[in-house]
């Protein structure tokens, strides 16, 4: 842990006030020449303009500056765990498995997959196969773990997540996380082969997947679209300190996907069923609220829509949001944060290293007498410009949670 958070643990105190944070997935965006208005600025949103002028604005670097997160470093970010240092470093791998309620065992070591098309080259045409659907998912997933035996004693089990993802799981003696990704990240290419991060580690583990790899090509080899994979995030659990045994909360996370299940998960949150949509989980929010103090709510398709570069999709989420928040302000939580783990510019297609515009409501926050909840007023607001793993002891002393420091 940092200097920091050992801090914030040591002040921690426990009190009956609620923190809600809400995470628009990659909500930041950028000006640009071809996009002078961010979808921030372009979605028309009522009632996150009247919390903004209630709010104290700012805005979070999810990493470092001109470090561009995935979603993994940027959730554990704002849940107080700095990225950065070796330890935080957790591999996709993990956050999946935890995502999909695989249970990890103590040194195995966890892959998520991507099932892809091969063509008669041996290149990738496809990424992604074609977005299979989750029961296609499912269906070739029970194939590979039916028809490949580990070999050197190492046990394989593989698992469905959706669409064209899955976790593949690799238990035994002498197994190390320390492979490069076998994705090379692009079409026209052959997926790279199985390789130790170090030049010479984790020789046996290197052979193993790679093993399971062509075993795969095998069994898949007369499937239509989807006869190839590529692996990633290869990682095993690392035993992060829990948010009950660093802050005293009692966490709670609200999150559709595996991925976001996962780290919630990791770091000790008490994953709640829950659907798609802001409105459901809101409505999931105060069906539990009474059992927890701290909810971690996330939506996924203002970042979804901003990869796919498209302005009006993830306009039409940011209204989505806007239109169920009543329903979460109703609720009276004592601190309510709004941010995203890291921006996704329509412009750009994708995750970037911009800052992240954030709103914080609480009885101890500056009023900014802000306008609106967008890139320009965060600029302007009070809280500043902070690393996203400050913000959580930020949310703390807002609700009355962190004690004095020093006499």
């Amino acid at each position: 842990m940092t200097l920091y958070t050992d801090l914030i643990s040591d002040l921690a105190q426990k009190n009956d006030k609620k923190i809600v944070m809400l995470v628009m997935d990659g909500v930041g965006g950028i000006h640009a020449e071809e996009s002078p208005e961010t979808a921030l600025e372009a979605a028309v949103t009522p009632n996150l303009d009247a919390l903004a002028a209630k709010s104290a604005l700012g805005r979070t670097i999810p990493t470092d500056w001109g470090i561009t997160p995935g979603s993994g470093p940027g959730h554990l970010a704002l849940f107080g765990y700095d990225p950065r240092i070796p330890e935080h470093r957790i591999g996709r791998g993990v956050l999946e498995a935890l995502g999909i309620d695989y249970e990890l065992r103590p040194g195995e070591v966890a892959a998520r997959g991507n099932f892809a098309t091969i063509d008669a080259d041996g290149n990738i045409s496809d990424r992604r196969a074609g977005r299979p659907s989750n029961e296609e998912c499912a269906r070739i997933s029970a194939l590979l773990d039916e028809k490949i035996a580990g070999r050197e004693g190492i046990e394989i089990t593989v698992r469905p997540v959706r669409e064209h993802r899955f976790c593949v799981f690799f238990h035994g003696d002498g197994l190390q996380p320390d492979l490069e990704d076998t994705d090379p990240q692009k079409t026209g290419v052959p997926p790279l082969k199985a390789s130790a991060r170090i030049e010479g580690g984790a020789a046996k583990t290197v052979r193993v997947v790679q093993t399971f790899i062509d075993q795969a090509r095998e069994v898949l080899r007369d499937e239509p679209q989807v006869n190839g994979l590529n692996l990633r995030g290869f990682s095993s659990h690392p035993g992060l300190p829990t948010f009950q045994e660093l802050y005293d909360l009692n966490p709670a996370a609200v999150a559709a996907y595996p991925l976001y299940r996962g780290v919630g998960s990791l770091v000790g949150m008490k994953v709640l069923e829950t659907g798609t949509t802001p409105a459901e989980e809101f409505a999931t929010v105060a069906k539990a609220w009474d059992d927890h103090d701290f909810f971690f709510t996330h939506i996924k398709k203002t970042d979804s829509s901003g990869e796919d570069g498209n302005l009006e999709a993830k306009v039409a989420a940011i209204e989505a949001v806007d239109a169920a928040l009543p329903d979460l302000l109703g609720l009276k939580p004592d601190v309510l944060a709004i941010v995203g783990d890291h921006a996704t510019p329509y412009v750009m297609s994708g995750h970037s290293w911009h800052p992240v515009p954030l709103l914080v409501k609480g009885p101890n926050c500056d009023i900014d007498g802000a306008t609106r909840y967008t890139e320009t007023e965060a600029l302007k607001g009070s809280v500043g410009t902070m690393s996203a793993d400050r913000l959580l002891g930020y949310l703390l002393a807002n609700a009355g949670k962190l004690g004095k420091y020093g006499a």
